[in-house]
Parts: C-alpha cells; structure tokens; sequence
C-alpha cells in the first residue's frame, strides 16, 4: 500500500465534481487564483516601500486610533 496510483486519484476527482460540481470548483479555483494575486502584488508593493523608507512601514498609532474614533462616531450617529 504504497503511492496512490493514476486510477486512484482520477476516482477521488470525480467524486470531489459529483459532490461540489464544476461552477463550485471553477469558483473556488478563481478565489484562490486571485488571492495568490494579490498577496504577490502586496509583497512587491511591501518590498519596494520598506526598501524606499523604512520608517514609513509601521503606523502611527495616534493615527489609527483618532481613525477608530472617528468610525465609531460614524456609526453612533447612524443609530
């Protein structure tokens, strides 16, 4: 009972398209295409600004938090 043969895994792919069908898989396969995207466009975009200026990599915590107040003031209001 060593390595799965071709005929093994072909059957585990025609239960997998029984189960979820092909608009399903098609779906998902373009979810994960398109976030592997972005996450290589996010690290070269993280890269070549980290390499530029270091400082500007980490945020400016009085910065975040008048943001946060800000929204939740929003949404306050909103109610």
């Amino acid at each position: 009972m060593g390595s799965f043969s071709i005929w093994h895994w072909l059957v585990v792919l025609v239960i997998v398209v029984l189960i979820f069908g092909t608009k399903k898989l098609k779906n998902l396969g373009q979810d994960l295409g398109g976030a592997v995207k972005g996450f290589k466009e996010g690290m070269k975009e993280g890269g070549d600004a980290a390499a530029s200026n270091p400082e500007t990599t980490s945020a400016d915590p009085k910065r975040v938090s008048a943001d946060t107040i800000d929204v939740e003031a929003k949404e306050k209001e909103r109610t």
